[in-house]
């Protein structure tokens, strides 16, 4: 199935609200707004509504929120491998197969990024692979599940940023559901093993943004 351009859109927007909120991004916040506005729902009142929400925050504290929704608390971490696979040699494949998607559709990653960060594949479905990049979407569409589910459990702003993605997907099915019950009561394996043979190689420039 390929994404209609309003999927691509939305993606894009989400992808730019769920990077750490730099003063470029904040300066983008009423262009996003406008277009926000133009799509439908349920996903654009969505994202109409984190942008709202936003733009009553000032800096220092809307980025001191992402920090601590995102950084600090395991249960929200942005990366999709990792609710699944945790810091293990599993995750490095899965890492690999982020990379090789990119790379295949001409895309490169920034030097100290890595490609499963949910901004970057929203970046990449958006703007050059939709078709691939809906995949991978499916492919962790549980594990987005549970971020939107614990977003909305602790009310943040950003949970109406993960609805309007869900949005563009389809509806978990039971398998899914049963994944995202695994998932919250099991939570990611904790084998340490080095990753960055995996997610981040020093030769490529940075081309999707550049994710913290």
């Amino acid at each position: 199935m390929t994404p209609t351009w309003h999927q691509r859109v939305v993606w894009r927007i989400a992808a730019l609200l769920l990077d750490y909120p730099t003063q470029q991004t904040l300066g983008m916040f009423d262009a996003l707004h406008a277009l926000a506005i133009s799509l439908p729902a349920p996903a654009g009142p969505a994202l109409v509504s984190f942008l709202k929400a936003a733009r009553r925050t000032s800096p220092i504290e809307l980025a001191a929120h992402y920090v601590e929704t995102f950084d600090l608390r395991r249960r929200h971490c942005l990366h999709l491998s990792y609710y699944a696979y945790g810091d293990t040699r599993k995750r490095g494949m899965a890492l690999l197969r982020f990379k090789h998607a990119y790379r295949a559709a001409g895309a490169t990653l920034g030097e100290h990024e890595l490609p499963d960060h949910l901004a970057v594949v929203l970046e990449f479905a958006a703007t050059l692979d939709p078709v691939v990049g809906r995949r991978l979407l499916l492919e962790y569409r549980p594990v987005m599940e549970l971020l939107r589910l614990s977003l909305h459990e602790v009310a943040s702003p950003y949970q109406t940023v993960l609805d309007a993605v869900c949005a563009t997907l389809p509806e978990i099915n039971v398998a899914d559901r049963r994944r995202v019950a695994e998932l919250a009561a099991q939570g990611p394996p904790e084998e340490q093993v080095g990753l960055e043979p995996f997610g981040v190689d020093p030769r490529m420039p940075e081309h999707l943004g550049g994710r913290r």
